[in-house]
């Protein structure tokens, strides 16, 4: 083994049994064995992150704090559901031949949650959540976008542990040392070689573009999706990229790889999100939530008049929604 590459973690790494690690702190009589695999704690990780970072940039633009945690109760489990059907549509020979065992679809800790079939269905689950918490679908979007990115290379770090989605022979001094066997490793490479860590590219190509997203939508006051359009198209330059390097088996049509097209798909539509949409909006946003649909902070009534008037068009209501202070009544606004 070539001691100049980058060690992968070893294989007993890639999950924890946190039965055995109670037992072994003394507590003889907790006898369940719980075992965690890191896939699913980096999968988990990234998710904290992107919510955490979504909300703050709700928040400040007015919406209910963590009213983010109504809308990925829907987008969370479609996403899982979409990346998952997306990679054992694109992967059919992993999961389907003679004598395959079908439950193996389900085992998402293995590895294989597709980035773009995650975006397609969580955007769905997405759109009913926010639908269902007043908040406006596009809002939301360019508020996740640049914690999506963050949660995507947080996430390759799952990859890492599981030594999967490497790249090609390299001879750079952070090439990647891969342990043998290993079935995407082409024959007849010698046993010193090293592999471009592909994981860790995209790591560093997300963390940027998040910061790229959070700069252009302060810069150039990006609203109306347009800042999801950006990630599309920054995430799609970048995975089509590193598509190229990548030595794991996948479908080809025309004789490119399908998550080469799904990278062109991605950068096509962003596009096309970022041109319209300032064509169709020139202007602000009129708020977060829909109409009619406006949250007040009770806290930040701190007058002690008998009555405030809140403005309509910074909550796109139809009329001004009248709340008496908590002096004079009994009732609360209307949330």
């Amino acid at each position: 083994m070539n001691p100049d590459g980058i060690p992968s973690p070893p294989a007993q790494w890639r999950s924890f049994n946190i039965g055995a690690w109670i037992r072994d702190l003394g507590a003889d009589w907790f006898t369940l064995n719980l075992t965690i695999n890191a896939y699913a704690l980096f999968i988990l990780l990234g998710i904290a992150v992107a919510l955490v970072l979504t909300n703050r940039r709700l928040v400040a633009r007015g919406a209910e704090p963590w009213v983010v945690l109504d809308i990925a109760l829907w987008a969370v489990p479609f996403g899982i559901l979409g990346g998952r059907l997306y990679h054992v549509a694109t992967h059919p020979a992993d999961y389907f031949y003679e004598g395959a065992e079908f439950v193996r679809i389900f085992y998402v800790w293995e590895g294989g949650l597709a980035i773009f079939g995650a975006i397609i269905l969580g955007g769905v689950g997405a759109v009913i959540g926010a639908r269902l918490s007043g908040i406006r679908f596009l809002s939301f979007a360019d508020a996740l976008a640049p914690g999506l990115l963050l949660a995507q290379g947080i996430g390759r770090m799952g990859n890492y542990f599981n030594q999967e989605l490497f790249g090609s022979p390299t001879d750079l001094p952070w090439g990647l040392i891969i342990d043998r066997p290993n079935a995407a490793i082409p024959v007849g490479l010698p046993e010193s070689t090293l592999f471009h860590p592909a994981f860790a590219y995209e790591l560093l190509w997300n963390v940027v573009g998040a910061l790229v997203l959070i700069w252009a939508g302060k810069q150039f006051s990006l609203q109306w999706g347009r800042i999801f359009g950006l990630y599309l198209v920054w995430y799609g330059i970048g995975r089509a990229f590193l598509e190229t390097i990548r030595l794991d088996p996948a479908e080809l049509i025309l004789g490119i790889r399908v998550n080469i097209w799904g990278a062109f798909a991605a950068i096509v539509l962003g596009v096309i999100i970022v041109v319209a949409q300032a064509r169709r909006h020139p202007g602000a946003e009129p708020g977060v939530y829909l109409k009619g649909k406006a949250w007040i902070d009770e806290s930040a009534l701190e007058s002690q008049d008998d009555y405030f008037v809140v403005d309509d068009d910074a909550y796109d209501v139809d009329s001004s929604v009248v709340v008496k202070s908590p002096a004079t009544s009994q009732g609360k606004p209307n949330a």
